[in-house]
């Protein structure tokens, strides 16, 4: 068991392109986006085992005697990849919670307790330590928080428990582990997602471990070429939406009008394809040419998006905001309300851009000002426990 403190972060994800026409087979462009989770986990022998999350007011801790004493061999699971119902239910009792817990602080929980119980399980002793995560991300937006909270997770408990080695070498800020290490890390935050989500399709928490870009479909999911890390504007319209009302209300409509929408969610494919390739050019060769299309790329997904009924008044209001200040924007996950993404193209001038920023907040939005393709799931050089995020920011 390893007796230094360890300082992780995961990336957030957006989708690129590809909504709605995912669920139908098409490809999907999933990419890493730079606001990040990040953990701290720090191991003592007070015999307590602590998690807190800042973000949702989360302050629990519970006794590691108590966890030694328990059988956990409801947790063996051969080479399942999801923890089944039996094992949530009895996790449910392990986690003791109060009768006023959120929905959100309970699942949390259960997925901290599953991945400390069954990566630690191995110790010959369960190991005493605390855990703080928190983040950059909304909870909720479709912005992949869960899956970077999982993966975090899973990377911390599996270097601290020395399942794969801690990659931060003297004198290093910041590093990334093998291949190897990542496909374990990954196995293991599709787990801590499924106890979240129930069957999420593994994308998330893939572009949180890997970073980049990543093309789904039918679930098969590969990386691509990294591209030059993008800049964008991401804002959240801070409108509620359900996602699985808008991929049913999609499905009907394609049952309704199937010579119309089917070619809509072949179109879509073709964009998601088309940017592909040139964000592979991008990745050789970047020129602002490539930024055009991809400008280009963007207004048309958007217009397909808004045929299949998904689009909103918040997102036409973010378009037409971005757009009177020479930016291009498509929402980014469901729609219905949610979160865009704007470009910006190298040449933007800075001035432009907080002028946009201020006309979005002026809307009642929440903006960032970030990047996509951002490295995957890394462990930085925590010097001591009051690191400021921005200090570890600045080393990505």
């Amino acid at each position: 068991m390893l007796s230094e403190v360890l300082m992780v972060s995961a990336p957030g994800k957006v989708i690129l392109h590809g909504e709605h026409a995912v669920v139908h087979g098409k490809v999907a462009l999933a990419v890493a986006l730079n606001l990040r989770t990040f953990l701290r986990l720090q191991p003592h022998s007070n015999g307590k085992v602590g998690l807190s999350l800042p973000n949702i007011g989360v302050k629990r801790d519970w006794d590691v005697a108590r966890f030694q004493l328990l059988d956990t061999s409801f947790l063996e699971q051969d080479d399942i990849t999801a923890p089944i119902p039996e094992q949530v239910e009895k996790l449910k009792e392990v986690a003791d919670f109060p009768e006023d817990c959120a929905i959100n602080e309970r699942l949390a929980v259960l997925a901290f307790l599953y991945l400390y119980l069954s990566i630690c399980r191995k110790q010959r002793t369960l190991p005493s330590l605390d855990i703080m995560v928190w983040s950059e991300l909304p909870t909720g937006a479709g912005l992949g928080s869960s899956a970077a909270y999982s993966v975090c997770l899973a990377a911390a408990l599996l270097t601290a428990c020395e399942e794969i080695p801690n990659p931060l070498r003297d004198g290093d800020g910041i590093s990334r582990w093998t291949e190897k290490d990542l496909e374990l890390i990954n196995k293991w935050a599709f787990r801590g997602e499924r106890v979240i989500h129930g069957n999420p399709s593994g994308v998330d928490n893939a572009v949180s471990t890997w970073g980049g870009a990543l093309r789904y479909q039918k679930g098969q999911i590969s990386s691509l070429k990294r591209p030059p890390a993008l800049k964008i504007l991401l804002t959240n319209t801070k409108v509620p939406r359900s996602t699985k009302a808008l991929v049913a209300s999609v499905r009907n409509r394609l049952i309704k009008f199937p010579e119309i929408v089917a070619p809509l969610l072949t179109s879509i494919d073709a964009i998601a394809l088309e940017c592909e390739r040139v964000l592979g050019e991008m990745a050789v060769d970047p020129a602002l040419e490539q930024y055009l299309v991809l400008e280009e790329l963007i207004d048309m997904n958007q217009h397909h998006l808004n045929a299949l009924g998904v689009g909103h008044a918040s997102l036409d209001r973010l378009c037409q905001v971005t757009m009177a200040h020479g930016l291009h924007s498509k929402l980014t996950g469901a729609g219905g309300g949610g979160c865009g993404i704007t470009l910006l193209k190298p040449d933007v001038e800075q001035l432009a851009v907080e002028a946009t920023k201020q006309a979005l907040t002026g809307c009642g939005f929440d903006c960032w000002e970030t990047s996509i393709g951002a490295p995957g799931v890394s462990v930085h050089l925590a010097t001591s426990l009051d690191t400021p995020i921005r200090q570890v920011l600045d080393g990505l």
